[in-house]
């Protein structure tokens, strides 16, 4: 992918193959706890302008479907994204009467993706049995999480915060094994995570890029060499070895990816195939949480939002 693309802001949702997913779902989870994913290749694209671009076989192309899923870009500082015209003129997407989809547009899978990226959040006031139930009208179910055997320090909670960030920032306190956002009115919001063992922590400042609902995972060739029995476990996805987004993937059910200036840190806020654990250090430096908290984080924050990670 060129840095001009890269640098697009990102509006939407993963581009998948329902017949690569079929074929993923055939398989037990990936990976151990020490494994969390990368790559964000295929996804619908936002400039600064609003034009919309869907990547189609390593192509980018004006998409002009339905766009009432689509949420307004955040105002803040980016890069200029490249003009229309430095795009394949000859892969414009015809528009279709009424504003239906195009030929080449939405398939039900991505639709299903576009609708979760835009599950509103649950604002009632937090009831555990709830809250960490199942969730049935996602993309792809989630199975309920047995909150009464983890510790209360890492559910979900409303706090108090009258600390020096501002709303809508994003705090990782990797030593406490906490998230919190940042929600103005003296209130914020605190879930428990999963952060680096030794020598995978990071931190500092970042910002989130883009988000995914069921992203694809595409383990670096590093992470293959420190654990060999990942080579029988990827398939082969539009953009490379790979894993599809579902639910035998090691970033669960959403990820946001956290950036430096116009440099992907290959650092990611995700879920996770494995809730219980979330309070340790047992990842490769990405930073895990329980789906359903992933899911009600993703549902609260918008391409651009700071992210502190402490050190």
């Amino acid at each position: 992918m060129s840095a001009s693309i890269r640098r697009l802001l990102l509006a939407g949702f993963t581009v998948l193959a329902f017949a690569s997913t079929v074929h993923a779902q055939g398989r037990g989870p990936v990976g151990d706890a020490g494994i969390d994913g990368f790559g964000d290749d295929g996804q619908l694209y936002q400039d600064q302008s609003g034009a919309l671009y869907v990547r189609r076989g390593g192509r980018y192309l004006p998409y002009t479907g339905r766009t009432d899923f689509v949420r307004p870009a955040p105002a803040v500082q980016a890069p200029v994204a490249p003009p229309a015209a430095s795009f394949d003129p000859d892969a414009t997407v015809p528009a279709r009467p009424g504003g239906a989809p195009p030929a080449e547009g939405l398939s039900p899978l991505e639709a299903a993706k576009a609708k979760a990226i835009l599950r509103a959040p649950d604002n009632e006031p937090i009831d555990y049995a709830k809250i960490y139930g199942p969730i049935t009208d996602d993309v792809f179910p989630v199975q309920a999480f047995n909150y009464k055997k983890m510790n209360p320090a890492f559910l979900r909670q409303e706090i108090a915060y009258h600390g020096p960030y501002e709303p809508g920032t994003i705090i990782v306190d990797p030593r406490a094994h906490q998230l919190t956002l940042v929600e103005g009115n003296g209130r914020a919001r605190r879930y428990g995570v999963g952060v680096g063992k030794q020598g995978f922590s990071w931190s500092g400042t970042a910002t989130v890029n883009s988000k995914q609902a069921w992203p694809d995972w595409y383990p670096p060739k590093e992470m293959i060499a420190r654990s060999p029995k990942l080579a029988s476990e990827v398939d082969k996805l539009q953009s490379g070895l790979g894993v599809s987004g579902g639910l035998r993937n090691p970033l669960g059910a959403r990820a946001m990816y956290l950036w430096q200036g116009n440099k992907d840190t290959l650092f990611r806020i995700h879920g996770t195939l494995e809730p219980f654990s979330i309070g340790k250090s047992v990842s490769s430096g990405c930073i895990r949480m329980i789906n359903q908290d992933a899911i009600d984080l993703f549902s609260r924050v918008n391409v651009g939002t700071k992210v502190v990670v402490l050190n």
